[in-house]
């Protein structure tokens, strides 16, 4: 694909934060991943017609101390999450909220934070109080505890930003599509600074059952190992998790003029739709997955031999990591046996929209660090997923230049993030 020109804003990354059940900051979680820890295990009774054992849950105190009452409130458990890892990226882009607005107009600063499926698990417990001649009340909040919008509107009241705010709904693509689109909206002079990313909490029983029901989770009833193990003969489904993660962007010039720190620049996105049938299937022509990547790299000027690792989808699912494959070989040709690539939701399992900013996240600390994280629990690999899948060992030493991150979700979305090294 002829390479495309790519006017506008340069745009970098200058903080990130997440949570999810390996830690409830950043640095923790990647520590867990260093470290090969697995963030799931077995829940003997998870509700009623749920056949999957294995979940990601976050079964640490939520620390609440930074944020009012009066905002709590209004707060399902995606948007807590996404209150701690926005708390932790503007921390760290900005030292403390008083020093955003000493370099920008409130104006300028914006929140694009996305959800899957948002309060559902909030939704069913207030119907059920609702319903119930027993319950007293459902909450006041169900409302806003309903809107998927509502983890978005939190973070800009918290933090007083009010400039562009959108909440993007893409089901397991959605964080990419949260950061991808703050990069376009920096890189076309419309805002200056944005916090984007996505969180997620589905773990009632109904909510669980409603993915359970498509076949899509983890058949494996006892073996960790087997629970999630992208890429291998072995797996069976995802294993659902919850969490949130953001990162805080910045035109290149408003950053160097801050001193602030820089871990990475965007450089490329494309989000391109399957419009295939089957709403949790990937297509099998390719064409939606494949676009994506090549138009994602084309707008970043890049061809298949500047690409040093791609972090996949990878959800352990038997039709998403064959079809990958394919796309990846479709895409990079012969290139693609030589490209180390591993999916991180072998650790931490599938944040859904959480799952594109924490991906990012790590894909910024293998820049840093110069480690490829391994794929765990890659035993027996499929033999029709043959490429450099980094079985179970980390890949150390490595120099990083430029990094694909794609996220792929039910009813056909499809994202891709180029992300590179900084260099002024």
């Amino acid at each position: 694909m002829q390479a495309a020109v790519n006017h506008g804003h340069r745009v970098v990354i200058t903080g990130y934060g997440a949570i999810c059940s390996l830690g409830d900051n950043s640095e923790k979680i990647w520590q867990a991943i260093r470290d090969k820890k697995l963030g799931y295990e077995i829940c003997d009774d998870p509700g009623k017609g749920v056949g999957a054992k294995f979940f990601g849950r976050v079964n640490f105190p939520l620390n609440h101390s930074r944020f009012s009452r009066k905002l709590l409130k209004n707060a399902p458990r995606f948007a807590e999450f996404g209150l701690i890892a926005a708390d932790e990226t503007i921390t760290m882009a900005f030292g403390n909220e008083q020093d955003i607005f000493s370099h920008y107009d409130p104006c300028d600063c914006g929140v694009i934070f996305g959800t899957g499926w948002a309060g559902f698990d909030c939704s069913t417990i207030n119907y059920y109080a609702y319903s119930d001649p027993n319950s007293l009340t459902a909450s006041a909040h169900s409302c806003f505890h309903s809107m998927p919008s509502i983890g978005t509107s939190l973070i800009t009241v918290n933090w007083k930003l009010r400039g562009y705010q959108n909440s993007p709904v893409a089901a397991c693509a959605t964080g990419n599509i949260a950061i991808g689109d703050a990069y376009e909206i920096i890189k076309s002079g419309k805002a200056r600074m944005m916090i984007a990313g996505g969180g997620e909490s589905l773990m009632q029983p109904f909510t669980v059952w409603s993915v359970d029901i498509l076949g899509a989770l983890s058949k494996e009833q006892q073996n960790v190992i087997k629970a999630c193990c992208p890429f291998s003969l072995d797996r069976s489904g995802f294993i659902l998790s919850e969490g949130a993660a953001t990162v805080c962007l910045e035109r290149l010039e408003d950053a160097l003029a801050r001193n602030a720190t820089i871990y990475g620049e965007v450089v490329g996105y494309a989000n391109h739709s399957d419009a295939y049938v089957n709403l949790t299937a990937p297509a099998p022509d390719l064409v939606g997955r494949v676009t994506t990547i090549q138009r994602a790299m084309a707008y970043a000027g890049l061809g298949v031999e500047d690409i040093d690792y791609i972090n996949a989808h990878g959800t352990s699912t038997p039709m998403n990591d064959y079809n990958e494959t394919l796309v990846l070989k479709e895409v990079f040709g012969e290139r693609a046996y030589a490209i180390p690539v591993s999916s991180t939701k072998s650790y931490t399992g599938h944040l859904i929209a959480a799952a594109g900013g924490a991906e990012t996240i790590f894909c910024l600390k293998s820049i840093a660090d110069g480690m490829i994280p391994a794929t765990i629990n890659l035993q027996r690999p499929d033999p029709k997923c043959d490429l450099n899948y980094v079985p179970n060992n980390h890949l150390f030493d490595q120099k990083l230049e430029h990094i694909v991150n794609v996220n792929y979700g039910f009813g056909g979305a499809n994202s891709c993030l180029v992300l590179k090294r900084f260099a002024a």
